[in-house]
């Protein structure tokens, strides 16, 4: 009897003048599954964890190009694994789940991309991410895991279901075996019969402030969809993180190289910026500084909004804002729908310019 086979790193890396052969399809969710890939000449694969793969895919009406992040670590490097989720409007995610089967040869380009964390080393980590937007996350983990140092990750993940938790056994059965890897899910809603004793709801500053404490010592990768990432950016901004140590990778368009990456061009309000209030019920017009607060200045003002927690949870302070701009970061005390009515929470409001509002 013979003894297994093995597979030594010999030879050069895999280049993209060869095709990808899938050997094995994963189903991870309902809608998502990963896709492994070997090199048919048995080359091995050298990449940075989080960087992606563009797929040329043989759809039906011709071939389309579609970049995906890899989900594999390059600390094993025999295959390398994208994890697609299969949007509603997909049409390549829905070809590759309904068809990319075993043996199949496909044309790849890359790997590329500069959203790694070997590019930010750091003692300590924070990932956040959305959906799909795990993937990056399971690959600079899964380097951590291998690398055989304890890591410090604090990983913060939000998803529809629990069901819809991608790698959710994979990262549990990491985090059972080293304490350093820190879960921390959080859905929009709950399964049916099936009891979640995570965070529930948006993800907020006061989630994020029990979730990692320490938040402002840790380096921050972000992934997801972009509302996700200005969300979380509009949060860090907020609370002080300093902005040079976040780091995102979009959906829509991921970076190849360094000068690719968009310079992220956010509200921040300026407190040497001035602004005005106008109570138009009252007939006040009060002016002040960016940094302030809409509640502020009508106490200030001698007028009262009625208010309870003051920072954005209890949704008591709610006013209607009939003119102008704010800069308004909540924490779910108000919904989507009555912000787009012209609704903001004064105590987390804060004006950018001249604003108009019912007091």
């Amino acid at each position: 009897m013979t003894g297994p086979v093995t597979r030594p790193l010999s030879g050069p890396a895999w280049t993209d003048a060869e095709q990808l052969e899938c050997a094995m399809v994963v189903p991870e969710t309902a809608d998502t599954a990963t896709f492994t890939f070997r090199a048919p000449s048995g080359a091995w694969f050298d990449f940075q964890p989080g960087q992606f793969l563009t797929l040329d895919l043989p759809l039906p009406g011709g071939n389309v190009q579609r970049t995906y992040t890899i989900s594999s670590s390059p600390s094993r490097p025999l295959s390398i694994g994208i994890t697609v989720k299969a949007q509603p409007d997909s049409v390549c995610g829905r070809w590759m789940l309904d068809h990319l089967r075993p043996g199949t040869r496909i044309r790849a380009f890359g790997p590329a991309g500069v959203f790694s964390n070997h590019r930010h080393p750091a003692g300590k980590y924070l990932f956040i991410s959305a959906g799909s937007g795990v993937t990056p996350m399971m690959s600079m983990t899964t380097w951590m895991w291998d690398s055989g140092e304890m890591p410090d990750i604090v990983f913060v993940h939000a998803a529809r279901t629990p069901s819809e938790i991608i790698f959710r056994q994979r990262l549990e059965g990491m985090a059972d075996r080293v304490p350093g890897l820190q879960l921390r899910f959080t859905v929009e809603e709950t399964d049916p019969f099936r009891a979640w004793s995570g965070y529930r709801g948006r993800l907020n500053q006061i989630m994020l402030g029990l979730m990692a404490p320490d938040y402002l010592d840790r380096e921050v990768f972000c992934c997801g969809p972009e509302p996700f990432m200005q969300a979380v950016r509009d949060m860090l901004g907020a609370l002080g993180y300093d902005m040079d140590r976040y780091h995102q990778e979009s959906f829509g368009a991921p970076a190849r190289t360094e000068a690719e990456v968009p310079a992220l061009d956010d509200v921040v309000p300026d407190e040497t910026a001035r602004a005005e209030v106008v109570f138009a019920m009252s007939g006040v017009a009060a002016r002040c500084t960016e940094t302030d607060t809409v509640l502020a200045v009508a106490k200030a003002s001698g007028l009262n909004i009625p208010s309870g927690c003051t920072f954005g949870l209890c949704g008591t302070c709610k006013v209607m804002k009939t003119g102008g701009e704010v800069h308004m970061v909540h924490n779910g005390g108000i919904t989507e729908d009555e912000i787009a009515e012209g609704w903001i929470l004064a105590c987390c409001s804060h004006p950018l310019g001249r604003v108009v509002v019912e007091v």
